[in-house]
C-alpha cells in the first residue's frame, strides 16, 4: 500500500539544556520514515532547498525526494527550544509552497509547517484522495516580530476529510471551543474521526462515541516528531485494517515507543514490534462512552 504525504520537509534546530543538534525534520520526513517502518511506500510531495542534506539518509530508508521538489530557495527550517513537554519555535527560513499534483497513493497525510499549502491545494487533495488525514498546524501559524510561532483563529473548510488531530490549542484556533465540544464541531465541519491530543492523554470521537486513552508516565526528553508518528501511524493502520480502534491504539503505541526510546529527531523512529506490543497493551485499557 502507498501513503502520500503532502508537508516540507525541514531542517530542526533543536536546542534543549543548552545543546543544539541540527537534524531533519518536519512530517514529511517523521510520517515517511514511520509510514516505512509500517511496510507502506511513501509518495513524497514536499520541498527541499540546496541546504538539505539529508537526502542520502532519506534514500538509505527508501525515501525519495523528486526532482522537482529541491528548490533554489533554502529548505523551512525551525529553532525549537524545548523545555520539558514545552516547545517553542522559531521559523528561520521558508521555502516554496507545495503545489497540487495527481496522488496515486491510498490516502494522504496533509501536515503543513507553516504556510506551505493553501487551502486551494487541500481542496484539490480532498477531492482526490479516499482517505485524508490532516494536522492542521500549519494552516493555524503566524510569527511574530521575533519570527516566534503563535497560533490563531483561523476558518478551514473541513468537508471530506476523513481524520483530523488537533491539540487543545489547534482546536480552539479551528473552533473557539475546547475538549468535546470542539471535538463536536469538527465533526459538524464534516470530519468523520477526531483525534484530540492533550499531552498523555488522547480521545478519539467517531461517530457517537468518545474513546480515551492515556500514554503511560514516562520520563519525556524530545517530543519533536511525536505528533507526526502518531499521525502516520493512525493513517497507515486504519488503510490497512480499516477499523478506526485498533488504528488509535496504534497510533498512541507508537506514539508511547517513540518516547520510549527518548532520542532527539528522527532517531526516535519506532520499531514496529515495539509500536504492537504497546497497541495490544492499549486496546484492552480503552474506555469509551456514548455522547
Amino acid at each position: 500500500m502507498k501513503i502520500g504525504i503532502f508537508s516540507h520537509c525541514t531542517i530542526d534546530e533543536i536546542s534543549r539544556g543548552g545543546i543544539v543538534v541540527e537534524t531533519a525534520g518536519g512530517p514529511a520526513c517523521y510520517c515517511g520514515l514511520t509510514a516505512r517502518g509500517l511496510k507502506f511506500d511513501v509518495e513524497f510531495h514536499t520541498k527541499i532547498g540546496p541546504d538539505f542534506g539529508f537526502q542520502e539518509y532519506l534514500e538509505k530508508n527508501k525515501l525519495f525526494v523528486p526532482q522537482n521538489a529541491v528548490s533554489k530557495n533554502p529548505t523551512t527550517r525551525f529553532l525549537l527550544e524545548i523545555s520539558g513537554t514545552d516547545k517553542t519555535l522559531y521559523l528561520k527560513t521558508k521555502c516554496d509552497p507545495i503545489e497540487y499534483e495527481k496522488s496515486e497513493a491510498d490516502g494522504c497525510i496533509v501536515s503543513p509547517v507553516f504556510d506551505e499549502i493553501s487551502e486551494d491545494t487541500l481542496e484539490k487533495i480532498k477531492e482526490n484522495s479516499e482517505f485524508t488525514l490532516l494536522d492542521p498546524q500549519g494552516f493555524l501559524r503566524r510569527i511574530d516580530e521575533k519570527n516566534k510561532i503563535y497560533l490563531e483563529r483561523t476558518s478551514l473548510d473541513l468537508s471530506k476529510i476523513s481524520a483530523i488531530k488537533v491539540d487543545p490549542d489547534e482546536a480552539f484556533s479551528l473552533t473557539g471551543q475546547t475538549e468535546t465540544s470542539a471535538m463536536l464541531s469538527l465533526q459538524k465541519k464534516g470530519t468523520k474521526y477526531i483525534l484530540y491530543t492533550n499531552k498523555r492523554e488522547i480521545t478519539l470521537l467517531a461517530g457517537d462515541r468518545l474513546y480515551y486513552l492515556t500514554i503511560p508516565n514516562i520520563d519525556i526528553s524530545d517530543t519533536t516528531g511525536v505528533g507526526d508518528i502518531f499521525c502516520a501511524t493512525f493513517a497507515c493502520t486504519f488503510l490497512k485494517e480499516k477499523d478506526v480502534l485498533w488504528a488509535i491504539c496504534f497510533a498512541v503505541g507508537s506514539a508511547q515507543a517513540a518516547l520510549e526510546t527518548k532520542e532527539t529527531g528522527l532517531s526516535k523512529i519506532p520499531y514496529y514490534g515495539d509500536i504492537e506490543k504497546n497497541a495490544a497493551y492499549l486496546y484492552n485499557q480503552v474506555k469509551f462512552k456514548h455522547i
